[in-house]
This record gives C-alpha cells, structure tokens and sequence, in this order.
C-alpha cells in the first residue's frame, strides 16, 4: 500500500528506469532522424555534384561541356540534361551561353574538386581492401556522395597503412 507522497523503493527505482528507458529511446529516436536527415540532404545533392564533376572533367579534357556530351555521358536524355543544368544554374554552379556550352563557376569549380577527390580516396580505398575495379568504381561513385569526412580520414588512413 502506498500513502499519499510516499512510494515503496521498488516503485521509485521502477518509475526511474522507466523514465530513464524513454530518454534513451527518446535520444535514439533523435540520433536516428538525424542520420536520416543527413541522407536525405545527401541525396538533394547528389546530382548536382554528379553533374558539376562531370562538366570539369569534359572541360579539363576537351575545353568545352555540351549537354549533348553530358548526356551521352550520363545515359539521360538530352531534355534531362537541359532541365539539370538549368537547376544547377540556379544554384549558382554553372553558367552557359547559346550555342557555346556550360561553364562551371568558381563555386561550382571547388565543389567538382571536392567530388573528385572524394570519389578519388573512397576508389582508392575499395581498391586497397580488394574490391574488384568495376565495382569499385561504381560503389565508389554513390559512397562519394555519403561520406563524412570522419569516415573519408580513416580510408585515407587505412590507404596510408596498406602502401
């Protein structure tokens, strides 16, 4: 029997776990939307960043990038690129003239470098742990887009460790 402000020690403790259990699910329920979050932004991204690498790498070697070229590039229709590239315009990434191609902005220049070198580190990694070459390749080219750069030091490091 419990008097009114009084608990028995069995009933106090049990409350407090309880009330403990919830905080913890409570933080885990956080930390879990949290990381969903992070993935989701990761995403919204994603293509973006595919296309800015992709533009520097067909300027780095032919001069020019042509929706046309990225196209093919990509395996997405001509209208696709169009309609990307007018977003990633948007996002202050890219400039383009009629009839001349697309020009990545000095913003848009520093976040395919940064790509690059993501997906660069991430290749060499699965490389290093023997994952064959063309799956390496084509892990490393979604990986490059969820990697923070905590996990990017430790491939660096391992990378370093196998040499």
């Amino acid at each position: 029997m419990t008097v009114r402000g009084t608990e028995s020690v069995g009933q106090g403790a049990g409350r407090r776990r309880g009330r403990a259990a919830k905080h913890l699910l409570d933080v885990a329920a956080k930390e879990r939307a949290r990381n969903f979050r992070a993935t989701r932004d990761a995403r919204k991204t994603e293509i973006a960043e595919d296309y800015v690498e992709l533009i520097a790498d067909l300027i780095d070697s032919g001069g020019e990038a042509r929706t046309v070229d990225i196209a093919d590039r990509l395996g997405v229709s001509h209208a696709t690129v169009v309609k990307t590239v007018a977003r990633i315009k948007a996002l202050g990434l890219v400039t383009s003239r009629p009839y001349r191609g697309i020009f990545l902005t000095e913003r848009g220049r520093a976040i395919a470098n940064a790509s690059r070198a993501r997906h660069e580190v991430i290749l060499a990694f699965l490389r290093a742990i023997g994952v064959g070459e063309a799956t390496a390749q084509r892990d490393a080219e979604g990986m490059e887009h969820h990697c923070s750069p905590e996990t990017l030091a430790a491939f660096v490091r391992v990378i370093r460790a196998r040499r």
